[in-house]
């Protein structure tokens, strides 16, 4: 059966909710969803439908502006208003013709979880349809963008602490479901960390996932190696990137968000400059990137200029001591400029050692995690808190100039306030 039919019969809006495509899998659900129940917390707002809310009817849709490419060009992000709310939404339109069978594979396996996952740290899929020969995939719209957004176009030396502690939990919490559910994700970083206008954190990339699941019963190890995986080498843990006889779980994902972490810290990606040998040597021998400040770079290297100082590799030299330490990664005012004169707290430290030990065994679980004293400096939900602290960001909210009356004014305005979003790299 080919994909165009498979989808166009199975995914109707009024199919989604009762068709059972995942076997013994599925039975799980419930239980978690208990699960859930008992954890509502701080970060745990009202769960939101998901699937089958928004109708499968390409006329329902009125698309504003391009936002994004992706798939060799076989994807175009729009940016829409849906017609009966008035509400914006992102939809990825696929041109399915053009595909070649690795990629309807690939599609046809994100679609699948996409039905399956029920979550309000996972970025949901609010309808799935045929429209001529597209496929179309619709999601919410993203008002902050995802966090390497941020990075690029406001944080380029780094979040604050206490951000990144919000956007981690929310990480966690994600991941927390995905292996309760059996899966790996193979594609934790920040462009697939999404924050919405309210400040919702939801977590995107499940084109990479992979269920340990194996005729009804959960593997205790896979060895596949994530296809189209060029773009994540410097996030892939070790024994991915190895690929023995040993195989990985999911402890691997535990590595990639500690390298998130030091991304969403420092600003860039360590190992991202290297080549992929270097970087499989590097992760193998046991390099272990690191918190860039005053405790992990030598003090004569920060009173140097940034762009002479040896700490941009993300690498860690050895501990280091400054004179001048601010606490909770806050920059210094006073230093001389050095973006990383700053001194992140221990627990932060300790918990992003934790995630990137070489021995998977000791990495800890994504639930050990979530209780890790790093997270007690979070008082507030991420909707009152994350609006507040990356000031001065301000979602895209306004779409006024999008009106029909004013329609070459208002999309130019539109456009150039979506600019900064790398929207192809979300992988919604």
């Amino acid at each position: 059966m080919s994909f165009l039919r498979w989808v166009t019969e199975k995914l109707s809006v009024e199919s989604l909710r009762d068709l059972d495509l995942f076997g013994e899998q599925a039975q799980g659900l419930s239980h978690r969803n208990a699960h859930e129940d008992r954890q509502e917390s701080l970060t745990s707002p009202p769960r939101r439908d998901t699937m089958g809310s928004f109708l499968p009817d390409s006329g329902s849709y009125e698309l504003l502006t391009v936002i994004g490419r992706g798939l060799d060009d076989l994807m175009t992000v729009n940016l829409a208003r849906y017609r009966p709310t008035g509400e914006h939404v992102a939809i990825r339109r696929i041109d399915m013709e053009s595909c070649t069978n690795d990629m309807v594979t690939y599609l046809q396996s994100e679609l699948h979880v996409s039905k399956l996952f029920h979550h309000t740290s996972i970025l949901p899929y609010k309808s799935v349809f045929i429209a001529e020969n597209e496929l179309w995939v619709i999601t919410p719209f993203m008002a902050y963008g995802s966090a390497r957004d941020l990075i690029c176009s406001h944080f380029a030396d780094g979040m604050t602490e206490l951000t990144i502690a919000y956007l981690l939990l929310g990480i966690l919490r994600a991941l927390e479901y995905i292996h309760h559910m059996g899966y790996v994700h193979r594609s934790v970083k920040a462009s697939h960390v999404l924050i919405s206008a309210d400040g919702q954190v939801c977590m995107s990339g499940l084109r990479s996932i992979f269920s340990l699941i194996r005729h009804g019963q959960r593997a205790r190890v896979v060895h596949d190696f994530p296809q189209y995986s060029v773009k994540v080498l410097p996030w892939l843990s070790p024994e991915v990137l190895q690929q023995n006889l040993e195989g990985y779980d999911f402890r691997s994902d535990i590595y990639s968000l500690g390298i998130t972490a030091c991304e969403l810290a420092n600003g860039h990606v360590p190992f991202k400059d290297m080549p992929a040998t270097q970087m499989l040597l590097e992760k193998l021998n046991g390099t272990v990137p690191c918190l860039l400040d005053t405790t992990t770079i030598p003090p004569e290297e920060l009173s140097m200029t940034p762009s002479r100082s040896g700490a941009d590799s993300g690498i860690c030299e050895g501990p280091g001591a400054g004179s001048v330490r601010h606490s909770n990664g806050e920059p210094s005012s006073s230093s001389g400029g050095h973006p990383y004169n700053r001194t992140f707290s221990p627990h932060f430290h300790a918990f992003v050692e934790l995630c990137l030990q070489r021995d998977p065994e000791k990495r800890p679980s994504a639930t050990t995690l979530t209780g890790h004293p790093f997270f007690k400096q979070i008082k507030r939900r991420p909707s009152e808190a994350l609006p507040e602290l990356l000031r001065p960001v301000t979602p895209i909210t306004n779409f006024e100039g999008t009106q029909p009356q004013d329609p070459h004014s208002g999309l130019a305005s539109l456009e150039s306030g979506l600019s900064h979003l790398e929207v192809d790299d979300w992988d919604f």
